[in-house]
């Protein structure tokens, strides 16, 4: 039998909680109420963690564990998955950070700054527990953002393409249609009717 279950009470040392499919400000306000109903020790809340005044006992990290379940959300238990998590959330940060400037930072550095890693470890892990590269994973939020804004209809393809710091309307044409497996003309035609939600992928 486990340690966790001889000690139901045991206290963990660590004050910081990683949270998968947590990546908006409605996400941080729905782990929050779960937390607080739970009367749990919350020193803050942000995007993807949650930091608490003292070390949860295992009775609580269970408590806690089901009740984000039910909110569509998941405590992160190992520290490659802990990363991976870190990762797309940083990576979401990264596409609203492209969009806001006209010359972002390149991905390997954003990343680097934005974790106590560095880009070739953080690939590596990423790479093992996804199956799939950072640079393409990044492709895919990407796209899912480029099936957003043309369903708003606001702007055109090559206002997006320089939105989003492709090179060209070309190089995102081509790069849609790799992804989505149709072009840009065929998906206005008939988009989907359900998009990817950023954190779901």
């Amino acid at each position: 039998m486990g340690e966790n279950l001889l000690f139901p009470y045991l206290v963990e040392k660590y004050m910081e909680r990683v949270i998968e499919n947590m990546v908006c400000l409605r996400c941080v306000e729905s782990v929050s109420e779960v937390a607080n109903s739970l009367q749990l020790p919350v020193k803050d809340v942000k995007i993807g963690k949650i930091n608490f005044t003292r070390g949860l006992t295992q009775n609580e990290i269970s408590k806690l564990s089901d009740a984000l379940e039910k909110k569509g959300f998941e405590l992160v238990k190992n520290r490659n998955q802990e990363i991976v998590t870190r990762i797309k959330s940083v990576l979401i940060d990264y596409l609203k950070h492209i969009e806001a400037t006209d010359k972002p930072e390149n991905l390997s550095t954003f990343l680097s700054r934005n974790m106590p890693y560095n880009y070739s470890y953080l690939s590596q892990v990423f790479s093992k527990e996804r199956e799939i590269t950072i640079e393409h994973y990044l492709i895919h939020l990407k796209i899912e953002r480029v099936k957003e804004l043309l369903e708003h209809q606001k702007y055109t393809l090559s206002e997006i393409a320089w939105k989003l710091n492709y090179s060209s309307v070309q190089y995102l044409s081509n790069q849609f249609k790799s992804v989505m497996g149709k072009t840009v003309t065929e998906y206005l035609r008939q988009p989907d009717t359900e998009r990817i939600s950023l954190d779901q992928l």
